[in-house]
């Protein structure tokens, strides 16, 4: 599965298990448009590292944080794992 669907993925179940209701999950879409909250985003990350073996977010030289959906992703795929 690629990293973009995985997150895609996980965004939709975190989603479902907080009864909340995502729009469509375009690169362009901005990260506070999704409808996740604090909550929902601290369960993805954590879910993405248990999954991916990774999280882009821990160096804190190198933090900054996404804008958008598009931006989540390719901080993940810029990542080792």
């Amino acid at each position: 599965m690629s990293i973009r669907l995985k997150i895609t993925s996980e965004m939709q179940q975190i989603a479902h298990e907080l009864n909340i209701k995502l729009p469509p999950l375009k690169d362009d879409l901005p990260l506070q448009n999704t409808g996740l909250d604090s909550l929902g985003f601290a369960l993805l990350i954590a879910r993405l590292e248990d999954e991916l073996g990774r999280d882009p977010f821990t160096n804190p030289d190198e933090f900054v944080f996404p804008d958008t959906i598009g931006d989540f992703v390719r901080a993940y795929e810029n990542v080792q794992a």
